[in-house]
């Protein structure tokens, strides 16, 4: 797990992690059939240094490079490298979705409760599914998300998590409940 510090805009702090680094933005969007513009270029490139970033961060971060970048533009770009597989958008209940460029795996999340701190956990399986379900309902399962929740190391040393709701940060859940699709 790499740990990674939230920020207030959404915007995650640079990653080290080689994982998520674009080598080719130019070259991956080709590969997988987009066109390649300099907004696309700017995403990837943004995404590859701040991994777990919001989409309104990284539209800021996309404006501070190339200038004039409406968010909707970057939204737009954004659909269009997940649904090529370039790009993954992790929704952590309660938290604004994020974006990730380390695709092709399969990992999950931990999320800091306090500051919204997003850091990769990797499967223990190592292939998808990483969890059994008890009963499918006769659904073919191919995915599992997890997402784990807690405490970052920063937010632990100081102390962060005084029980204060943060907004866009889920909080911890008293009991656990059941939940059914169908009448039993």
């Amino acid at each position: 797990m790499t740990p990674r510090t939230g920020a207030e805009d959404g915007l995650a702090t640079p990653s080290a992690d080689p994982r998520h680094h674009v080598a080719d933005p130019r070259a991956r969007l080709r590969a997988a059939g987009l066109r390649v513009t300099a907004p696309r270029q700017a995403v990837l490139g943004v995404l590859g240094e701040h991994p777990h970033s919001t989409a309104d961060a990284v539209a800021s971060a996309v404006r501070r490079r190339l200038g004039s970048v409406s968010t909707q533009a970057v939204y737009d770009v954004l659909a269009a490298c997940v649904d090529a597989g370039l790009v993954r958008r992790i929704e952590p209940a309660g938290s604004a979705a994020r974006y990730e460029t380390r695709t092709g795996d399969n990992h999950h999340h931990v999320v800091c409760r306090a500051c919204g701190a997003t850091a990769d956990v990797d499967c223990v399986v190592g292939e998808p599914p990483c969890l059994t379900p008890s009963d499918t309902g006769g659904f073919v399962v191919d995915e599992a998300e997890v997402v784990f929740w807690g405490t970052c190391p920063s937010c632990a040393l100081r102390g962060a998590d005084d029980g204060a709701v943060r907004p866009g940060v889920r909080r911890p859940v008293a009991a656990l409940h059941d939940s059914h699709h169908h009448e039993r």
